[in-house]
């Protein structure tokens, strides 16, 4: 059983591969905003063992877990390869804490959509910008919303394709794929976080919790998304 599993995971890894092949000809320059997370670590190693031509960036909020600085200093070192950091524009930052306060996030939805847009999706469409198509490794499992998606769909709000090779991966399989090559990840997935953003922002998971419960725990479940993958599903791709 234990050697059909490792098959069926190496064919999807395959497909993984193949889907973003075909991608790189049809689009011609693709990027990966990578979150650090599990999922993270398999379409790292994909990208940077087998398609390297593939732009890798990451977000670095100003809010972090240090453990998250630790896991990009692993990957770099292991694969010999920079991720792109991307950063919050200072002056905006500045305004922000000025009006919010450190921790405003706390006192309102809107409060929060703010410093998120600030700190993620500001950085991020900078990071976007020139490139045809996205590559994110949300996952059907994660949500109703993410439930919905496709892997390959026309992103209405930033202007370009998103792909998502990894959707019809289960988080088993993720783990799996981690842990039969040896990957690094973040520590605090053994501390029950199976998903990491902000400290603020983020906790570990209870007995019985769903998966995403850890996110802006604070917040209504139909409300915990940051802007990059907004709730509605996004329009038909244009022909």
């Amino acid at each position: 059983m234990a050697e059909v599993a490792a098959l069926e995971l190496e064919q999807k890894a395959v497909g993984v591969r193949a889907q973003l092949t075909a991608a790189l000809g049809q689009h011609g320059r693709l990027v990966y905003s990578n979150s650090l997370g599990a999922e993270a670590m398999v379409l790292t190693d994909i990208i940077w063992s087998y398609l390297p031509q593939i732009d890798v960036f990451s977000i670095d909020t100003g809010r972090l877990y240090e453990e998250t600085h630790e896991l990009l200093e692993k990957l770099q070192r292991r694969y010999r390869r920079t991720i792109r950091v991307v950063y919050p524009d200072a002056g905006a930052l500045e305004r922000l804490v000025a009006r919010q306060g450190v921790n405003g996030f706390y006192h309102s939805l809107e409060a929060r959509l703010e410093c998120c847009r600030i700190r993620k999706v500001e950085p991020f469409k900078r990071a976007i910008a020139g490139f045809s198509a996205w590559i994110t490794g949300v996952r059907r499992e994660q949500s109703a919303s993410r439930a919905a998606g496709q892997a390959v769909e026309w992103d209405t709000e930033h202007g370009l394709y998103k792909i998502s090779p990894l959707l019809d991966w289960t988080e088993a399989e993720v783990w799996q794929y981690i842990r039969a090559r040896q990957l690094p990840y973040n520590r605090l997935h053994d501390r029950q976080f199976p998903s990491i953003g902000c400290a603020p922002c983020t906790r570990a998971i209870q007995p019985g919790e769903s998966r995403r419960a850890g996110r802006w725990w604070w917040e209504q479940p139909e409300s915990r998304e940051c802007g990059l993958h907004p709730r509605v599903s996004p329009a038909a791709m244009p022909a």
